[in-house]
């Protein structure tokens, strides 16, 4: 129990400090915990093939609908009610461990959610966000386990989707709103990812 309440500890101490004040810090206890290694290696490869399936949706969305560049959309953008997910939590001072992960598990949820408009732009490609929203739930699933493991507090949100789906006024402001969708989740995963990254490489 000391053990695990000490790397909940570092853990949280870690997070709380910006980014580019952690390189430099005596990490040899969370360094050392190979399960928490194997966990940020595996997730790490995970996100990044989410960001590969994004990618290849904004794709799709340019090439069948010509929606491409995001500056050349801003104020139809500033006239729609997309839900945007923050992770401010993962290195602001005031943070903890567990809202960072949790605030993570809750962007995956909301994007989660928000896929269903993006099946319903591109339905010849289902298939293709059908797999990219169960990579979303898993990936969910292996940091709400990860918390549990270091003993940190989880949250643990309902399996149906009580977020809900945006809705549009016309057809352009669908195809508008799908592009940003993917556009904020593309971010969004980078961010998460660079976490990840700064984490693995301590």
């Amino acid at each position: 129990p000391h053990i695990q309440s000490g790397l909940s500890l570092l853990l949280a101490v870690l997070l709380w400090a910006p980014w580019w004040a952690l390189h430099g810090a005596p990490l040899t206890e969370l360094s050392g915990d190979q399960d928490f290694q194997l966990f940020l290696q595996r997730n790490l490869e995970f996100t990044r093939k989410i960001c590969g399936d994004v990618a290849a949706l904004q794709r799709l969305v340019c090439d069948t609908l010509q929606l491409c560049k995001e500056d050349e959309l801003l104020l139809v953008w500033q006239d729609l009610d997309i839900a945007q997910a923050p992770l401010e939590q993962c290195h602001r001072r005031t943070f903890q461990a567990e809202t960072c992960f949790s605030q993570i598990r809750a962007g995956l949820r909301v994007y989660h959610g928000s896929l269903a408009t993006i099946r319903a732009l591109l339905p010849g490609h289902a298939g293709l966000v059908d797999t990219l929203q169960l990579d979303v739930a898993n990936l969910s699933s292996n940091i709400q386990q990860q918390m549990e493991d270091l003993g940190l507090a989880t949250v643990t949100y309902p399996t149906e989707n009580q977020d809900p789906v945006p809705t549009f006024s016309s057809q352009f402001h669908h195809q508008v709103g799908g592009f940003f969708i993917l556009a904020n989740f593309q971010r969004f995963l980078e961010t998460a990812y660079r976490a990840l990254r700064h984490l693995a490489s301590l």
